[in-house]
């Protein structure tokens, strides 16, 4: 039987997503053709893709990178396009099947509403898309027919733990968390925490903003908001548990009280894998998981007072709106302000918590509402600094 390929754009090629993404579909050559790769500003990078994967077209986000890269990949017949407003363009294309969004933070969000609003089908790791805009991207997916398959790990494992379940009432959804470095650091010593040491993740290798996000719990709570919006859920039925050794990436827990769980060893390229090949699973080469060596599995309630940011997406989340947006907007200056050493690990959430009391509150906001909310909120936040 002919093998009918998917052709994909990877937004955010030259990220640890992306490069994790280019891997499995050069071991599965047969299956994909790789039509878009998009980069911030590494154009160095994003050339050596090019030239190994052979896209229709490349998409650098920082314009000044432009000549570099079109000098070099003219003469091979690749287009070049430059510009944030690039990246929303390119998805009109009629050649492309499914979009990767690997992009980080906000900047992401736009190309997943262009993507949705052009029938693709949307392998998602940008969870901020569904923070900032998840009520409109949903109704978009109503609209247009569009499907978004989760690539975080532990959203694709509640994904997993649901087929075959749809006849079946969800009591609720457990994400599980490592904790990161400091899950028993009191608030005292977390006063005198480093970029470097937040830096420091023990189980996954993630870039500096998502790394420092887990650092906080912030991206715990970004998913838990990611989770309401791709499985239409209410807030007291997603729970956060800390799970140190992160065998266990997400549950479900049924009406009937039955519990299932997805189980591996910490390796994104699992969960990035099964969702290019949704439905299908294809076999890996990752190392296998065996309880032989993990005998002990554990678990405890986060501490919501020391990691306060969890507890403000859950008040973001039920507030609703744009309150969320304007959450993770002041999230990102804060995060860059810590990593510049401007400020102390415990003042990202105090920034956060002021931003989202003091902005401009819109209960329905349309597309333009949320380019403004973002707007609005970075200001804020530098405003705080």
């Amino acid at each position: 039987m002919e093998i009918q390929k998917k052709h994909i754009a990877i937004l955010g090629s030259t990220g640890s997503i992306g490069k994790q993404t280019l891997e499995i579909i050069a071991a599965f050559p047969e299956y994909f053709v790789v039509e878009v790769l998009t980069a911030n500003k590494n154009a160095d990078l994003l050339i050596e893709q090019a030239l190994k994967y052979k896209p229709g077209s490349v998409v650098i986000a920082g314009k000044e990178h432009y000549p570099k890269i079109e000098k070099a990949l003219w003469s091979r017949g690749i287009k070049v396009f430059a510009g944030k407003d690039s990246l929303e363009q390119i998805l009109e294309s009629d050649t492309i099947d499914i979009v990767l969004n690997a992009l980080v933070g906000f900047s992401g969000f736009l190309p997943t509403c262009s993507a949705i609003k052009n029938g693709k089908a949307v392998a998602l790791a940008n969870k901020e898309s569904l923070v900032v805009g998840g009520a409109l991207i949903k109704e978009m997916q109503r609209t247009h027919k569009s499907r978004i398959i989760p690539v975080d790990s532990e959203h694709s494992a509640i994904l997993q733990c649901l087929i075959g379940e749809e006849l079946n009432p969800v009591k609720k959804v457990i994400l599980t968390a490592s904790g990161g470095p400091f899950r028993n650091y009191t608030q005292g010593s977390l006063k005198t925490v480093t970029p470097e040491q937040a830096l420091q993740h023990p189980k996954w290798n993630m870039g500096k903003k998502i790394t420092i996000d887990s650092a906080t719990m912030m991206n715990k709570g970004f998913e838990v908001i990611e989770a309401k919006w791709l499985f239409d859920l209410q807030a007291d039925q997603i729970e956060v548990i800390i799970h140190p050794q992160s065998i266990i990436h997400s549950m479900v827990q049924f009406g009937d009280g039955a519990l299932k769980a997805q189980l591996g060893l910490p390796d994104m390229k699992t969960a990035i894998q099964y969702a290019l090949f949704f439905p299908l699973r294809m076999k890996s080469e990752s190392r296998e998981f065996h309880f032989a060596e993990h005998a002990e599995l554990t678990f405890e309630p986060p501490d919501l007072k020391i990691f306060r940011n969890l507890a403000l997406a859950y008040e973001a989340m039920n507030e609703g709106g744009n309150i969320p947006c304007a959450m993770n907007a002041a999230n990102e200056i804060a995060v860059e302000a810590f990593l510049n050493k401007k400020i102390g690990f415990l003042e990202i959430s105090g920034i956060i918590e002021k931003c989202i009391k003091k902005i401009n509150k819109t209960a329905h906001p349309t597309l333009d509402d949320y380019i403004s909310t973002n707007q609005e909120a970075r200001k804020l936040a530098w405003s705080y600094l």
